[in-house]
């Protein structure tokens, strides 16, 4: 795996900011690690969330959908989502339709909401792959996507 070059700042602080996150558990050992990494990301940042799963990562983005649309109609709107996941390609070409569709919806949903969104479906080759990137240890892609998230949070509310 390419080593990113990351700065290492920490994530913005955001006391009482609400993150829904969305899990994918169909690789439950991939998921938790993402979500740990997710956790660790949102408690340094004095942030909140709440927990939902959906089927597959194709399913998240209507999870999350729903879940925000229910929020905002209770009164309680979330600041930002982050979507976590696994899809690892296998024989067949719904690799391609799970991984592209789920960001296409994930991007779509982004924009179209103002949404400050954190990706954290991984797409890989081999379960080896997935480990590496989920492990807050080695890669913390779960930990990158709640960052992505609470930095585009911060930047909307400094703007508004």
């Amino acid at each position: 795996m390419a080593e990113p070059d990351r700065s290492h700042a920490p994530p913005p602080r955001l006391p009482g900011a609400r993150f829904l996150l969305v899990e994918a558990r169909y690789y439950d050992a991939i998921g938790a690690m993402l979500l740990a990494g997710a956790r660790a990301a949102f408690e340094a940042a004095g942030a909140s969330i709440d927990v939902i799963s959906a089927p597959g990562a194709l399913e998240i983005p209507a999870a999350g959908a729903i879940a925000l649309d229910a929020a905002a109609a209770k009164g309680r709107p979330y600041d930002g989502m982050v979507a976590l996941g696994c899809v690892i390609r296998g024989e067949t070409y719904h690799f391609e339709i799970v991984a592209g569709e789920s960001a296409r919806a994930l991007m779509d949903m982004s924009v179209a909401r103002k949404l400050a969104l954190g990706n954290g479906i991984l797409t890989t080759e081999n379960l080896a792959q997935a480990q590496e990137r989920a492990d807050p240890a080695r890669g913390d892609k779960g930990g990158d996507a709640a960052r992505a998230a609470l930095v585009i949070a911060a930047l909307k509310r400094s703007l508004a």
